[in-house]
């Protein structure tokens, strides 16, 4: 069955209002008529069971059952699966094979009588009664009248309802319901010293502030803040992450720490507390949420350091010893030991800096290498989060081992960075798309950004404008969230140096002001994207991807609906971002709930155009130089 994580060790995640698929292999011996149901109910429900939802669930194919839950509230919930023969039903079924065989079912009239009576006396109301009444006009009327009445399809269709015992229940399984944040949202990633920045000043949380109407004007959700906490100065990283500072460089906000605090304050270069609360009441005015930082390390100048030196990994000198990612050494971070002696301490303290930041009215985090800390340390964060902030939403930034990244959001992360930037080319994108909206899709959220501070592929280095649009379509069409990290948004592609995933001149370690909003050379496609997501529950979803069959080796087509087929997009890529290319495209039309050879209209959501088409095979001409790709909305 599923969803079910783990052999139900994990919870399965769902969001409220979520139209969660529930599938079941469900099947008996010999050939009766199989009926089942789901029942689901959040945790601590008076009544238990018997005050449950319920959900029917339908056969599909080769003893699979489906049906969706819908959940209407955060927090823990239980769900099972019933199932049970229908008597009555079977028995019709053993009937009408009989006839079509030429054998006399008048044997079998009072077993029918029986069963039929057993089963109208388990239906609510009245009518149970009507039925018995009818049927006493034209029990022992004679075989013929009788199994006219019997076999009546409007009789089966009322007595199918009927839950008949004994039931086969399936053990209970978790689910953990969240907001629906935690499944659908557009992000902004900046650097709030570069805002207001003249490249040798700070800019502040005011400035910030400033940009949140426009960003909300292009349809972001979520505004990422990098580390806005005092920087350390001991071991200061220079530009271009060079060993040591000039003066006037900020260094890394990622070295947490000084004399003036640490996680739980505001770098007083940026602003105040104050300055920050009315960040979040301007994002809250204009429809946008803001999503902190949370990276558990510390500058060498961290007030941890000097009243916790315990927590933190030494040298067998008795020194600490800096971070290091060889070949790359961070002589201006200190890593935390989570194995201390005093590790109770150092856990209730990390997590006082989520409760901090939540406190203030703050309810989304990106966590910083989650996979670099025990998996036991994040049980106990994300479980006392989820007591004490189920409204919380954790995005893992985790670029690592599959089974790494699976099990931090197995234990609870809501989403998940994913291996999006590097899967490039059709048969990547597919199997990946696959893998997602499939093999993980119960508990694993991805987030794809197509760009960070630390990532800037070889494809946006190289491919020009082209690859920046295609990869924005693909990135906001495939997962229901996504992000573009600062500059994105420019065509800023320019490498430290050839073989590098690093940016020249890195806002890491120097701010880096930006021309005002209009000149930015995405902003026209980025808007007209963000508005169809929010306009097509169909995108605000990421169960239900299929890949179609394009001829070309450059062209991606995949559809996204939702379960009643209500909303249906189609999308086709052009991932080569220098030539132009055509190809037929070949629909799997019952995905779309579209009858074969039936004529259908597609309308372009990035440019308007509407094209008639008619059966499953199509053809394209996708031109990089004008768009990326076709993003449809399909209309029977």
């Amino acid at each position: 069955m599923r969803p079910r994580v783990d052999c139900g060790r994990r919870p399965a995640k769902a969001v409220v209002g979520e139209a969660v698929p529930v599938r079941a292999r469900i099947f008996a011996d010999g050939r009766p008529r199989l009926r089942a149901r789901g029942r689901f109910l959040p945790e601590g429900l008076p009544g238990g069971w018997p005050a449950a939802e319920t959900f029917p669930l339908t056969p599909v194919v080769d003893d699979w059952w489906e049906g969706h839950l819908v959940p209407e509230r955060v927090g823990s919930w239980h769900f099972r699966i019933e199932a049970w023969e229908d008597r009555f039903g079977t028995w019709c079924d053993d009937v009408r094979r009989r006839l079509d065989s030429g054998v006399d079912p008048t044997p079998e009239l009072g077993e029918g009588w029986t069963l039929m009576h057993q089963a109208a006396r388990r239906l609510p109301g009245e009518a149970g009664g009507s039925i018995d009444r009818a049927a006493s006009e034209v029990e022992g009327a004679g075989p013929e009248q009788e199994l006219a009445f019997l076999l009546d399809g409007d009789l089966q269709s009322l007595l199918e309802t009927v839950v008949w015992r004994p039931l086969t229940t399936s053990p209970a399984q978790p689910l953990w319901v969240e907001r629906p944040r935690a499944l659908f949202g557009s992000w902004y990633e900046l650097f709030v010293r570069s805002q207001g920045s003249d490249g040798v000043r700070p800019g502040s949380l005011a400035a910030a502030a400033d940009r949140l109407p426009h960003l909300a004007s292009l349809g972001f959700d979520v505004l990422y803040l990098t580390p806005i906490h005092p920087v350390g100065v001991t071991g200061r990283r220079g530009r271009n992450n060079a060993p040591s500072a000039l003066p006037g460089d900020p260094g890394s906000p990622w070295a947490i720490g000084s004399e003036a605090g640490g996680h739980t304050e505001v770098d007083p270069e940026l602003g105040t507390m104050e300055d920050f609360r009315r960040l979040l009441a301007r994002a809250e005015e204009v429809g946008m949420e803001v999503a902190m930082d949370y990276a558990l390390q510390c500058s060498r100048d961290h007030p941890w350091v000097r009243a916790h030196p315990e927590w933190f990994r030494r040298r067998p000198d008795g020194s600490i010893r800096p971070a290091e990612n060889p070949p790359k050494r961070y002589d201006d971070i200190y890593p935390l030991d989570f194995s201390c002696p005093d590790w109770r301490a150092l856990w209730a303290a990390c997590y006082g800096i989520l409760d901090h930041w939540a406190r203030q009215g703050v309810r989304i985090f990106r966590v910083d290498n989650p996979h670099t800390k025990p998996v036991p340390f994040w049980e106990y964060v994300v479980g006392r989060l989820r007591l004490e902030h189920p409204e919380a939403v954790l995005l893992a930034e985790a670029f690592t081992a599959p089974a790494m990244m699976r099990e931090l959001a197995k234990l609870g992360f809501s989403q998940s960075y994913t291996y999006f930037t590097w899967r490039q080319t059709k048969d990547e994108l597919v199997a990946y798309g696959r893998e997602l909206a499939e093999e993980s899709a119960d508990y694993l959220r991805p987030n794809f950004f197509v760009n960070t501070p630390d990532i800037l592929t070889a494809q946006l280095q190289q491919g020009g404008p082209g690859a920046f649009r295609s990869r924005l379509l693909l990135a906001s069409t495939l997962s229901s969230s996504y992000g573009i990290y600062s500059g994105f948004e420019h065509l800023e592609r320019v490498a430290l140096r050839p073989g590098s995933e690093e940016y020249l001149d890195s806002e890491k370690y120097q701010y880096r002001p930006r021309p005002d909003h209009g000149d930015q050379a995405m902003e026209a496609l980025i808007s007209t994207v963000n508005a169809a997501r929010r306009g097509h529950p169909a995108l605000q979803q990421f169960r239900r991807v299929f890949f179609h069959w394009a001829d070309h080796p450059d062209i991606l087509c995949y559809s996204k609906s939702t379960p009643n087929l209500e909303d249906r997009v189609l999308v086709v890529v052009n991932l080569d971002p220098w030539q132009a290319h055509e190809s037929m495209v070949h629909l799997d039309l019952t995905q779309l709930g579209l009858s074969p050879q039936a004529g259908f209209a597609v309308r372009d959501l990035l440019d308007g155009a509407e094209y008639h088409w008619r059966g499953a095979h199509n053809y394209v001409r996708l031109d990089p130089a004008h768009a990326p790709g076709h993003l449809f909305t399909v209309a029977s």
